[in-house]
């Protein structure tokens, strides 16, 4: 937390909070008592809540960077973010900003800006006219803007972007969903040095667009529809831009024709032409660019003889991908190539050079990897090697390896091998293969893992205690093994774990409490098709991040907590994420790497989803579940829950399934149901439901769907209710107030009875009381009858 002893510092300018884990609190109001800020840096510090709305009362701001928090959605910049009249610098980025449609107008009032960054923060099309665009009074300084992952579509953004031609440096609209033609108005941005187009939905791109661009170094437009033969837009670039183009990224286009020569672009550090339509040779000439490190040609049809000459003046290259062509290699043995490769990709090849750091050969049919023990893997740091059909043991000639995948291959045998060579692994997958016997006793070797996947295998016995000591790890599966047993008590010493995944094994036991109490980090818990007995713990409504909850096809009982509403990720719209990242770096080298999570636990790309199918609870369903309004997939089928549901269901807006067939459910389907518009998946058969709601979308869904209720009518089925009337519950009925109840009776009748004879039985049994209160009586009658006769005088 922020201590308020930062206000003691009255003079502070300078304050970087940046990646600070302050754990979803609010940024505390009294930041804006530090008034001679002239530097915030609060990224990646995971605030949350409300917007911090009181930095507007910094106004001696020059840089504000508030991105990679969990802040809610923006309603208002207006009222703030133009008090920060001296902002050169603002980054708010992957904030909501999806309300905020007058954000363009509001920059224009920031007159000296010149970095403005609002990546993912899922912007609007501006409500702005096309003469006020040209006539902002805004400033003319804006060198550096990114709008990338925002969801822009909007073609005016080109037209905002045009009162800044002089000064504008770098421009990033990628991964958005601009559409059409790129308007001619980006030739006069000849102050570009870094364009980034890639990831949109252009209609067709105009070569000559970026002919004037003089200045241009990096050039991105992968994935944008660009077409033609590649020689004529090489021809095009060569008239401006062919001393000072450095990084040229065209993949996932429609270019073809053959690759022409290339040496005019002397400064070419990286090419991309992966995933076209090239053809033909690839030209020797391309060995005279010293100056690449980053070559990829992959998924075209070229067809040639690689040879020295291809590569010879290569000496920077460390990224070379050949993949998917119709190519030959051919070297002459003695050949010592130029380069020192950290990752080679060629399809079918093995690559020879000891400098290697990465191996990237997946789905590629090998099956006889590691045959020749000849072989020098001694210094490979990542290794790929998944969906082959490698077989045999784990090899122990990997002892320096950070990152193994080996998974979907036909790897056999025991893993005791990874005690004696692996002692660096941080990532570790050997999922879907053949291993078998007990899990080693010796995780407490692995200081550094991160990620532990072991599913789909055939492994047996416990899980052992020492899987405690890693206190690192992020992500344990053991899914669709033999393990049996309890968990082991000393796993809650891994307080980084988001995953855990042990679902269709042997285990057995009470869900432990403790899950709830230690591993508040969890975001994915995975226990389905095991023996676990017992109640649900309340304790497991701590995990505040979970948004994946399967406990499905075990022996659990008792009723479901009510306050899972304590959920606070799955109780927020619009917050899915369907992945997870992991990250670590190795202390001893450079090396570091990112991971991120298959799609294992995501329901049409999110991953909200809450299933407690084939189980033994019982009592009803909560009032409190209706308030995890992100959950997108809600399965309670196959128990014994009874009761009404929920009034309030529709307020589940993002549900696309609700499963809760095979219960003792009764009464009538609350309207509110039909209120929830992405619902794709509805099973509410065989329970005690009476009476579907007419002239709603429910009447859309399968018969099936309500099947086995007895007493149930109305479309979509053939039964029709005995009254033939359409009753439909307004919304008033079914959210009644619930003050009304038999209690409610009861207090009242007892409010009356103490009332009543609090008063009149005092004065039955208390004489000198009763003598007042008519003596009281009497005087009140003489005063107001002398008042009624002066009155009637007046009058007269």
């Amino acid at each position: 937390m922020m201590s308020p002893k930062l206000l003691e510092l009255q003079h502070l300018k300078y304050l970087d909070l940046s990646s600070i884990n302050f754990n979803g609190t609010r940024l505390p109001y009294f930041i804006d008592s530090l008034s001679n800020l002239r530097h915030l840096d609060l990224s990646f510090a995971s605030f949350g809540g409300r917007f911090p709305s009181q930095v507007g009362n910094l106004t001696h701001l020059q840089y504000l960077d508030l991105s990679g928090n969990d802040f809610n959605r923006v309603e208002n910049l207006n009222s703030w973010l133009p008090l920060l009249s001296s902002l050169t610098y603002l980054d708010p980025s992957s904030t909501n900003l999806s309300n905020v449609h007058d954000w363009l107008e509001i920059e224009s009032k920031l007159p000296k800006l010149t970095n403005l960054t609002l990546w993912g923060c899922g912007l609007p099309s501006p409500v702005i006219h096309s003469s006020t665009l040209f006539n902002i009074n805004s400033s003319k300084s804006l060198a550096h803007v990114d709008l990338s992952q925002s969801q822009c579509t909007s073609p005016s953004i080109f037209l905002w972007l045009s009162n800044y031609n002089a000064s504008l440096v770098l421009l990033d609209l990628s991964n958005n969903s601009l559409t059409g033609l790129i308007p001619s108005v980006i030739e006069n941005f000849t102050s570009l040095v870094h364009l980034y187009l890639y990831q949109n939905k252009f209609d067709a791109v105009n070569l000559h667009s970026f002919s004037s661009l003089c200045s241009l170094q990096e050039l991105s437009l992968g994935n944008t529809s660009l077409s033609g033969q590649f020689s004529k837009f090489v021809q095009m670039l060569s008239m401006c831009v062919q001393n000072s183009l450095e990084y040229l990224y065209l993949s996932d286009n429609h270019l073809s024709g053959s690759i022409p020569n290339l040496t005019n672009f002397s400064s070419l550090k990286a090419l991309s032409l992966s995933r076209n339509q090239l053809s033909g040779t690839i030209p020797e000439s391309i060995g005279q660019l010293s100056n690449l490190e980053q070559m990829d040609l992959a998924m075209n049809a070229l067809q040639d003889v690689v040879s020295e000459s291809h590569l010879s003046n290569l000496s920077r290259l460390t990224y070379l991908d050949l993949s998917s062509n119709l190519l030959v290699l051919s070297f002459s043995s003695n050949w010592v190539p130029p380069f020192k490769l950290r990752y080679i990709d060629l399809g079918w090849f093995w690559g020879t050079t000891s400098n290697g750091q990465v191996i990237s050969l997946f789905n590629k049919q090998i099956g006889e990897m590691f045959a020749n023990s000849t072989r020098n893997f001694t210094y490979y740091l990542e290794i790929h090697l998944s969906s082959n059909q490698i077989e045999g043991p784990i090899p122990s000639t990997l002892s320096h390896v950070s990152y193994l995948d080996l998974s979907s291959n036909n790897i056999l045998g025991s893993i005791s091998i990874l005690c004696e060579a692996y002692k660096s692994l941080m990532f570790l997958n050997l999922s879907n293969n053949n291993l078998f016997g007990e899990l080693p006793h010796c995780w407490t070797h692995f200081d550094h893992l991160v990620m532990l996947d072991l599913s789909y295998n055939a492994f047996s016995g416990k899980i052992p205690s020492t899987v405690g000591s890693l206190y690192h790890v992020e992500k344990l599966k053991l899914r669709s093994n033999r393990v049996v047993g309890e968990f082991p008590s000393s796993l809650k010493n891994c307080t980084s774990l988001k995953v855990i995944d042990v679902g269709n094994n042997q285990l057995s036991g009470c869900i432990p409490k403790w899950l709830g109490v230690s591993l508040h980090k969890l975001v994915v818990l995975m226990l389905s098709s095991n023996n676990f007995n017992g109640s649900m713990p309340s304790e497991l409504c701590r995990l505040t991040n979970i948004q994946n909850l399967d406990v499905s096809a075990n022996n659990i009982s008792g009723t479901i907590p009510k306050c899972l509403n304590n959920f606070t990720v799955l109780a927020q719209k619009g917050n899915s994420s369907p992945t997870l990242q992991h990250s670590y770096r190795r202390v001893d080298t450079s090396y570091g790497v990112d991971y991120m999570d298959d799609a294992t636990f995501v329901w049409k790309g999110r991953m909200h989803s809450i299933d407690f199918l084939s189980n033994r609870l019982t009592g009803e369903i909560p009032n409190e579940i209706t308030d995890l309004v992100g959950l997108v997939s809600l399965n309670l089928s196959r128990n014994g829950l009874i009761g009404e549901l929920p009034a309030k269901i529709g307020k589940l807006q993002a549900l696309d399934v609700l499963d809760l067939s095979r219960n003792q459910i009764d009464g009538r389907i609350p309207t509110s149901l039909a209120r929830i518009g992405r619902l794709s998946v509805l099973d509410l058969s065989d329970n005690f439901i009476v009476k579907i709601p007419t002239s709603t979308q429910l009447q859309s869904f399968d018969p099936s769907n309500f099947a086995g209720n007895p007493e149930l009518c109305e479309p979509p089925l053939q039964k029709m209710c005995v009254d033939q009337q359409e009753t439909v519950i307004s919304s008033n009925e079914e959210e009644k107030d619930e003050l009304i109840t038999w209690g409610f009776y009861v207090s009242m009748g007892l409010g009356f009875i103490v009332g009543f004879w609090g008063v009149c039985g005092s004065l039955i049994f208390v004489k000198p009381w009763r003598y007042s209160y008519f003596r009281f009586l009497n005087v009140l009658n003489d005063w107001l009858y002398v008042r009624v006769i002066s009155i009637k005088r007046q009058f007269n």
